[in-house]
């Protein structure tokens, strides 16, 4: 029997596409500075039937510089992202792809929902024009591993390549799966994250079928306010979030930019509901606590948590219940923040997205702001990070994921000093 020795695993890479920045800086800016990506919505037209008017949407965003426009034709809208912020974070590590061993490089990828738009423009040429009509490039677009097949051949990486579906968890359990492909010693380096293009007709109409966005059409900047008594759901968006993950002495060995070091993975199911969460937030509990034990660490080791925070009243309430079970009288002592405040919800990318704030805000000792966030909720009494960044050194810091289909993942970064 092979004897497992676990590798330290770091953070070398980032790349983001989201509504508030084209890049992992640009968006890193907009969350510490509470500028908000959310508005009216462009990509298609609504009528007076429409509940909701707005969302977090990806607007002109200029690919070119990494990818042709004919090859850009081949993909869907949420490809796209993932493509872009893949290539940023693989620029931003330093990597030499075309060098080594192609077989310890991989990528994992995942999305909630993958190619919606390529879906609904499908049924409705079919519709229209019949079968002869429906575009031949319509299966190999609409796949939900399809981003992190092209990014596999991009950078011609022929380790372990997987993509993963779990609503908006999506994102966390690849970068999860990632960290123990380097961890266990079945790859060197992992391109991961999660990416959406959900800002469509259908699956905007279809949240809203289900109650479950904000209305507030009226001031949309102003509609995310997680852990507000105001709040009345989620706002939806899209975009990637992208990182390069490395075994710490091949990092080392080609003298690396390291960000932070992830240290620990957890995951658990509610096995409650399938939209709802646990109203106890026994699911979210265990994630926290399962990543703890992988991190090898007590919970009062944790100064800040990067909350799931959609701003739905059921969601909120359980993770802040979770907050309390795990970490008692020190969750008074944690900052815990929702970086969808500014974002909206990106769905399977916002793991991946928050997972860039989170290894930004342990190197750089800012933790971004809960914007929106006037007038807590009754039993809210954490430090929600409310309207405005603060400076802390925090030394760990918890990115938290749930999922539709009751799906928890919560991952553990440390502060790297070498």
């Amino acid at each position: 029997m092979r004897t497992l020795t676990l590798r330290r695993v770091v953070v070398t890479g980032l790349g983001a596409v989201t509504d508030c920045g084209h890049s992992a800086p640009a968006t890193w800016d907009s969350m510490i500075h509470g500028r908000s990506g959310i508005g009216p919505v462009t990509a298609f037209a609504q009528s007076g039937d429409w509940s909701v008017t707005f969302g977090g949407e990806v607007r002109n965003l200029d690919f070119t510089q990494v990818l042709d426009p004919r090859d850009a034709k081949r993909m869907d809208r949420y490809c796209i992202f993932g493509y872009v912020a893949a290539c940023q974070a693989a620029m931003d590590s330093g990597i030499d792809f075309s060098t080594g061993d192609p077989y310890r490089r991989g990528v994992a990828i995942g999305s909630g929902i993958g190619g919606i738009e390529t879906i609904e423009l499908g049924i409705n040429k079919l519709a229209q024009s019949g079968p002869r009509m429906v575009n031949p490039f319509t299966v190999p677009k609409l796949m939900l591993n399809s981003c992190s097949g092209q990014v596999s051949i991009r950078f011609g990486l022929r380790g372990s390549n997987v993509a993963t579906a779990t609503a908006c968890a999506s994102g966390s359990h690849a970068i999860g799966a990632a960290y123990h492909f380097i961890q266990r010693g079945d790859a060197d380096v992992m391109i991961a994250g999660g990416a959406e293009g959900s800002v469509t007709q259908l699956c905007m109409a279809s949240f809203a079928a289900m109650k479950a966005l904000s209305t507030r059409n009226d001031a949309p900047t102003e509609a995310s306010r997680p852990f507000d008594r105001d709040r009345d759901g989620f706002v939806l968006s899209e975009g990637a979030g992208v990182i390069v993950l490395e075994e710490l002495g091949h990092a080392k060995a080609r003298g690396a930019t390291i960000y932070a070091e992830l240290v620990g993975y957890g995951v658990s199911g509610d096995a409650h509901h399938i939209a709802a969460p646990d109203p106890a937030g026994a699911g979210a509990q265990r994630a926290m606590v399962n990543a703890l034990a992988d991190a090898q660490l007590s919970p009062d080791s944790i100064g800040y948590i990067n909350a799931h925070g959609t701003s739905t009243p059921l969601g909120d309430a359980a993770e802040v219940a979770a907050v309390k079970q795990v970490f008692g009288h020190h969750a008074r002592k944690l900052s815990v923040s929702s970086t969808k405040s500014v974002t909206g919800h990106g769905l399977g990318a916002a793991g991946g997205i928050e997972t860039v704030a989170t290894v930004m805000a342990v190197k750089s000792g800012i933790l971004p702001p809960t914007i929106n966030l006037h007038s807590p909720d009754d039993g809210f009494d954490l430090d929600f990070v409310p309207n405005h960044a603060k400076e802390r050194a925090v030394r760990y810091a918890i990115n938290n994921s749930f999922g539709f289909g009751g799906h928890n993942t919560s991952l553990v970064f440390a502060r790297f000093d070498g």
